[in-house]
């Protein structure tokens, strides 16, 4: 009898055969696959799995995550293929589906999170290193909400982009993590990605604007840039892996936003 599952868009996925030939275009799922100690069944990446750097090197790099290169993942022969729903196209998944099993994540939560990674651990048989994984994410967590607990809202803007100015909205795992932050996303009540003008920018009540490393690196002199505009704003660069890689990188991720909180909490105290 073969072996099913469904993925985070319910289809049903048959599980691989052994030995696994997996293909990642994902760049958080591939972290992933390498911490549930898959890394030697890894046969193709995107150009932006970064992490573990090393990887780039010693796999086959198939494209970025919106263009691939459909014969080099031919040449692989995998016996699956990982995408996400938000980070591939449609028309990928669709294309490959005709050829191999393709997993399809579909992640705005931390409860999507421990989802994906058992799913990950029934079609890997990697129970052992999911179950660390799961266990870890959630006692930095508890320990994180404890950290939190006493702390005031704040309201802020996550901006991502530059040219036009673009925002992390509603039903993004973003908005998702700036929630447990315990910051309000003003923009939550809108579309996923909105955008916003400069005009915008300088009406805006946020209390705070967190620029992020990517996919826009941010830096230092687009903070002068934007407190032009916002000027009561206070403004910090983020690390946005912690805010948008999902899986195993959670497992660090709550020390950073400790960090963070902190060194808001000084620039603050430095502003008056």
């Amino acid at each position: 009898m073969v072996a099913t599952i469904k993925d985070q868009l319910s289809r049903t996925i048959v599980l691989p055969s052994w030995p696994f030939r997996i293909i990642s275009l994902v760049p958080s799922e591939t972290e992933l696959l390498v911490d549930l100690g898959l890394e030697e069944y890894i046969v193709g990446i995107t150009k932006f799995c970064v992490h573990p750097n090393h990887l780039r090197q010693n796999k086959e790099i198939v494209g970025g995550t919106k263009n691939i290169s459909f014969e080099k993942i031919r040449d692989l022969n995998p016996n699956i293929i990982l995408c996400n729903k938000e980070e591939n196209t449609k028309e990928i998944v669709n294309t490959l589906e005709k050829e191999y099993e393709v997993h399809v994540s579909d992640v705005k939560n931390i409860a999507d999170v421990f989802d994906l990674i058992k799913q990950y651990q029934n079609l890997f048989n990697c129970k052992e290193k999911a179950s660390k994984i799961t266990t870890n994410i959630k006692s930095e967590l508890a320990s994180f909400q404890k950290f939190i607990q006493n702390k005031p809202k704040v309201s802020v803007l996550y901006f991502i982009w530059k040219t036009p100015w673009m925002l992390a909205g509603k039903d993004t795992f973003i908005n998702s993590l700036l929630a447990i932050n315990k910051f309000t996303n003003l923009t939550n009540n809108q579309e996923r990605y909105p955008t916003i003008t400069s005009e915008e920018i300088k009406q805006t009540t946020a209390q705070l604007i967190l620029l992020s490393s990517e996919p826009y690196p941010f830096s230092d002199k687009h903070i002068s840039e934007i407190k032009k505009l916002a000027i009561s704003s206070t403004i910090t660069l983020v690390d946005g892996e912690y805010f948008s890689w999902y899986g195993s990188r959670l497992q660090a991720a709550f020390t950073y936003f400790k960090k963070l909180h902190l060194t808001i909490n000084q620039s603050k105290t430095h502003n008056l």
